[in-house]
């Protein structure tokens, strides 16, 4: 199916965290498959050429154009002054079926439309946008909305369900508002107290700043990591106010790189293997840091045996997760309102290393130690038995509920 744009309107569309509409939608594009043959209707010259994107500088009616092209085939629509979720552009470059796709009211009204050529001759030869042929099409009884129930919105990366989203920008007052609706959209669905509660009011002026400066994720990723391995010699000779300084800036930029990421449509593999590795293999570091750090040196020291039986729940429970992932086909966290709950406080990075810092500062070290290496502990063992029942156990396969 050929991607049609409507180019005229995104000259006069507002900038989302400073990317274009138009370049919005280029760059959700490189994330699909090859061979898309994309139509830049009506570009007057302000918008850049893309690779493999054809220029169409027609300046007749947008009824009109649009009839020309559905002689060509079926496309899809899209107005280049909205802002479109790369998953609505997915799904409805592979759907057979016209309908259409839209959000807001009025002048904030956004549309995409799935149209063949059989609906070229109800199409009205001076409508003047997308939103004009879709009012035409659904009062001619042409077209059908999308149903809600068919679009995929479980987002596997977030844990949750989210409905597909397509903006009109046309002004300052749009813009704020949609940049803090998308900035809470792309909150994990199941995540610790710390994330969701405490860190929001640093990381958004930080996206904030970031974006507007152009940083890329993965430049913020690479500071947090020199953060982690900074935290660790710290955490070793004793120095924990420092070690814990960068350990939490460490995981205020956690928040940030993914924020940037996904709402500037920058994502990348090598920005995924250094995110999510960096959150995986960190963790045993630090733990065997606060025991050095602590005095626990020697493998008869109850510090130095808590710290290693810490490390064995944490990657006991890592293999125990990454069975359920398997067995359920999503993260265990997702399966049931109980079990996204549970994830806001068990044993994971931010929850470990605020129990140590507190103990810390109450000038108990060793017994926070031995708090986290108990709490990681029932963590395993919580996760063991919820995996081997959704799993293995229960009758119905688990579906993401988030």
């Amino acid at each position: 199916m050929k991607l049609w744009i409507d180019a005229a309107p995104a000259a006069h569309a507002t900038p989302l965290f400073g990317i274009p509409t138009i370049e919005r939608i280029r760059r959700s594009l490189g994330k699909l498959e090859a061979g898309i043959e994309v139509v830049l209707s009506g570009a007057d010259g302000v918008i850049p050429p893309w690779a493999g994107a054809s220029n169409e500088p027609d300046t007749a009616p947008l009824g009109t154009r649009l009839r020309r092209a559905l002689a060509a085939g079926p496309l899809l629509a899209l107005d280049g002054g909205n802002a479109v979720d790369p998953r609505l552009i997915r799904f409805l470059l592979r759907r057979n079926a016209p309908c259409v796709a839209a959000r807001g009211e009025a002048a904030q009204r956004a549309v995409a439309l799935v149209l063949e050529p059989a609906l070229a001759d109800a199409i009205p030869p001076q409508a003047p946008d997308l939103r004009a042929v879709a009012d035409a099409l659904l009062a001619a009884g042409r077209i059908a909305p999308l149903d809600e129930a068919e679009f995929p919105a479980y987002v596997d990366k977030l844990r949750r369900s989210l409905p597909y989203w397509i903006h009109a920008v046309d002004g300052a007052p749009a813009r704020r508002r949609l940049e803090r609706q998308m900035f809470w959209d792309n909150y994990k669905g199941s995540t610790d107290l710390l994330t969701r509660w405490v860190y929001p009011p640093l990381v958004w002026p930080l996206v904030r700043l970031c974006t507007r400066w152009r940083i890329h994720p993965n430049t913020v990723t690479l500071l947090a990591i020199a953060l982690t391995i900074l935290a660790v010699p710290l955490f070793a000779r004793g120095d924990f106010l420092a070690g814990f300084l960068c350990a939490y800036g460490m995981s205020v930029l956690d928040s940030v790189d993914g924020k940037i990421a996904r709402l500037t449509l920058t994502d990348s593999a090598i920005g995924n293997v250094l995110d999510h590795g960096t959150d995986i293999v960190h963790p045993p570091f630090w733990y065997f840091a606060w025991a050095w750090g602590l005095g626990g040196r020697t493998p008869a020291d109850p510090l130095y045996l808590a710290a290693v039986w810490l490390i064995v729940f944490y990657l006991a429970d890592r293999i125990v997760l990454g069975v359920a992932r398997r067995r359920l086909g999503f993260a265990l966290h997702a399966a049931t309102p109980l079990d996204g709950r549970v994830r806001s406080f068990i044993a994971r990075r931010n929850i470990t290393m605020t129990i140590m810092a507190f103990a810390i500062l109450l000038g108990a070290g060793p017994a926070g130690l031995y708090i986290v290496t108990a709490w990681q502990g029932l963590t395993f063992a919580w996760h063991a038995v919820r995996t081997l029942w959704l799993g293995f156990l229960a009758g119905a396969k688990a579906r993401p509920t988030a």
